[in-house]
C-alpha cells in the first residue's frame, strides 16, 4: 500500500489508500480574501491564528499555508513572499501540532518555508512545466519531503483526462530521476468545475482510479473547485467528496470548518473501512445522555421488551 508520510515536530499524518481521508485545511491563504491579504501586509496575523486553531478543532489532519500576498508597496512576490512565509509558518507551528503543507508558486517561498518548518512538511507544488520541475524537484530531494504534483504543463490545463494522466506520469518519472520515490508524490489531477463541464466529476473519478491502479500514487485536489459558480456549493462538495474517496482519492485541500463536508468524509471513512470499529463516526454522533439516565439504545431495548411481553 502506498503511504505518504507527513510530519510536524510532534505528530505524524499518513496519506494512504488504507488510511482515513486526509483533510488539508485550506483557510490560511489570502487568495480571494482581501481582508486577510491586507492584514498580512500590515503584519497582523490575528486571522491566521484564528483559522489555524479553528481548522484543527474542526478535524483538519494538516494545514495548508499560503503567503501569496501581492503587496501594494512591492508587487514582486520573489522579494516579499519568502520572509512572509517564514513568519506565517513559525506562527502556525507554534499554535498547532498538525503537519503543514507549504503552498506557493514562488520557489524562494517554498525554500523559506522548508528552512523553518519542523518535521516533514508536504510541499505544494510541482507541475509538469520544465522550469518548475528543475526548480522544485531539487528542493524535494534536498529536504526529503513529499510533494503535490499538479497535472498541468507548459501547454496549460487540458480538459482531456488522458493528457492530465500523462503529465502526472511524466512528473513521477522525472521525480524518480532525482531519487524521489512515487510514494512521496501526491498527484492533483485537477478538478474542473461541474458548472462549466458536465463530465468533470466522471472525469476525475476515472482519473483517480487510473492514478491509483497504474501509478500507485496518492491523490489530492482543491475540493471546492467542483462546485465553483453554482448555488448550494456545500451540498455539491459533500456529495463529491465521498464519491472521490470511493474512486481512490486519499486527501483534499478543503475547508474543514464546514460540517456538511466533514460529516460526509467521516461517513465515507466508515463505509470504506478506514474508521476502525466506527470509533470516529460514533464519537461525533453519539447522543448525549443525562447523568443517571440510561443511554437511548438501552431505553429503547427495554421498551421493546415490555411491548413484546404485553
Amino acid at each position: 500500500m502506498t503511504r505518504t508520510v507527513v510530519e510536524s515536530r510532534t505528530k505524524t499524518a499518513i496519506i494512504g489508500f488504507d488510511q482515513p481521508f486526509c483533510v488539508i485545511g485550506e483557510r490560511i491563504n489570502p487568495t480571494g480574501r482581501k481582508k486577510l491579504a491586507a492584514e498580512l501586509e500590515a503584519g497582523d496575523f490575528s486571522t491566521v491564528e484564528k483559522d489555524a486553531l479553528e481548522q484543527v478543532a474542526c478535524g483538519a489532519t494538516m494545514l495548508d499555508v499560503n503567503a501569496g500576498v501581492v503587496y501594494n508597496s512591492n508587487p514582486n512576490p520573489n522579494e516579499t513572499e519568502p520572509p512572509l512565509m517564514r513568519q506565517v509558518i513559525e506562527l502556525v507551528q507554534g499554535l498547532v501540532d498538525v503537519p503543514l503543507c507549504i503552498d506557493s508558486s514562488v520557489p524562494g517561498a517554498l525554500q523559506a518555508g522548508l528552512e523553518v518548518a519542523g518535521g516533514r512538511p508536504l510541499l505544494n507544488s510541482v507541475t509538469g512545466e520544465e522550469e518548475r520541475l528543475e526548480l522544485v524537484l531539487p528542493l524535494v530531494k534536498k529536504y526529503n519531503v513529499p510533494v503535490v504534483a499538479i497535472s498541468n504543463d507548459d501547454t496549460g490545463i487540458s480538459e482531456d483526462p488522458d493528457v492530465r494522466f500523462a503529465v502526472a506520469k511524466k512528473i513521477v518519472e522525472r521525480a524518480a530521476d532525482f531519487g524521489i520515490p512515487a510514494h512521496d508524490i501526491v498527484v492533483d489531477p485537477l478538478v474542473m468545475p461541474i458548472g462549466a463541464m458536465a463530465t468533470a466529476g466522471l472525469q476525475v473519478f476515472a482519473l483517480v482510479r487510473k492514478l491509483r491502479e497504474e501509478l500507485g500514487v496518492n491523490t489530492t485536489c482543491g475540493a471546492s473547485n467542483i462546485s465553483f459558480g453554482l448555488p448550494n456549493r456545500h451540498g455539491i462538495n459533500a456529495a463529491f467528496l465521498p464519491m472521490a474517496i470511493a474512486a481512490g482519492m486519499t486527501s483534499a485541500i478543503m475547508n474543514p470548518v464546514r460540517p456538511q463536508e466533514m460529516e460526509a468524509i467521516r461517513a465515507a471513512n466508515l463505509l470504506t473501512n478506514n474508521d476502525p470499529h466506527g470509533a470516529t463516526w460514533i464519537k461525533h454522533n453519539k447522543p448525549p445522555t443525562v447523568e443517571g439516565e440510561a443511554p437511548a439504545g438501552a431505553r429503547a431495548g427495554r421498551e421493546g421488551r415490555r411491548r413484546r411481553r404485553a
